[in-house]
């Protein structure tokens, strides 16, 4: 399975930016999905995921109520809309699968990752 992401840039603290997921496969549509962030010297984190029916969430404290993860139901493709940026988002994203329907946060059961978009957020 080949992922795509996309949708990252600059932007100025405040504003907002969509990033985009595409699976290659469609078996995907059957696994939950989620974003993680890697940050300039510091560890993998994780940011969100969304479950193979778009019905469940999950987000890291960092982000919650400013981020927002979706996808279309049936179909191998997430979406990561953010807003009231900050300078600490600045990272590059990566979109993963799950191996399982549902997510959870544990790092083993992601099993496909896409090859990152950068996310600048100036101050």
């Amino acid at each position: 399975v080949q992922l795509q992401a996309s949708g990252g840039g600059l932007v100025q603290a405040g504003g907002s930016l969509r990033l985009s997921c595409a699976a290659s496969k469609r078996t995907s549509s059957n696994n939950a999905m989620g974003w993680f962030r890697q940050a300039p010297g510091k560890e993998r984190e994780f940011v969100a995921a969304v479950s193979w029916n778009g019905g469940r969430t999950i987000y890291s404290d960092s982000v919650k109520g400013r981020f927002t993860i979706s996808r279309e139901y049936g179909n191998a493709k997430a979406y990561l809309q953010m807003n009231s940026l900050k300078p600490e988002d600045t990272a590059v994203y990566y979109c993963a699968v799950n191996r399982r329907p549902v997510p959870s946060l544990e790092v083993s059961n992601w099993i496909y990752w896409g090859q990152g978009t950068l996310v600048t957020v100036s101050s």
